[in-house]
């Protein structure tokens, strides 16, 4: 693992928030939290853009991804709707959360709910090398699903 220095500010609404943190030593993502002041809840099926009140300034060549915590998902049925949700080193706006309710009964976030993860990555920008053909694989020109089976 290696560190890399993040701008962040905190914005009006989250300024009584803790900063976005690791819950363990080994931890690949940080815990993002609701910036909101009084309780959401989420009917069955429904979604919604959580502030998390907080901007950040990503160096060049890294990207955020915005994921969803399994705790939510095991108890709650709450998922980021657009997992993961990318954040690019020039964006400059609020970090926010889509959470959606796949669950059959309402879910409630309250203030300060740890509602998803945040996971900074290096990103490979790619040059197409375009050819007529492509090499040959084991798998070939097979369909989704069909590694790891029989004829």
């Amino acid at each position: 693992m290696s560190d890399i220095a993040v701008d962040i500010t905190r914005l009006p609404h989250g300024l009584d928030l803790d900063l976005p943190d690791y819950q363990s030593a080994e931890a690949a993502g940080m815990d993002l939290l609701a910036a909101i002041d009084q309780p959401i809840t989420l009917e069955p099926g429904d979604h919604r853009l959580l502030p998390t009140g907080i901007s950040i300034a990503l160096p060049t060549g890294f990207e955020a991804q915005v994921r969803p915590r399994s705790g939510l998902a095991l108890k709650q049925a709450l998922s980021v709707l657009n997992a993961p949700g990318t954040i690019d080193a020039d964006y400059r706006g609020e970090v926010g959360v889509i959470l959606i309710n796949l669950g059959r009964q309402p879910a409630t976030i309250e203030p300060k709910t740890r509602i998803a993860q945040l996971v900074v990555a290096p990103v490979s920008r790619v040059v197409w090398n375009e050819i007529t053909s492509l090499d040959t694989s084991n798998r070939g020109n097979a369909g989704f699903g069909s590694t790891g089976t029989e004829g």
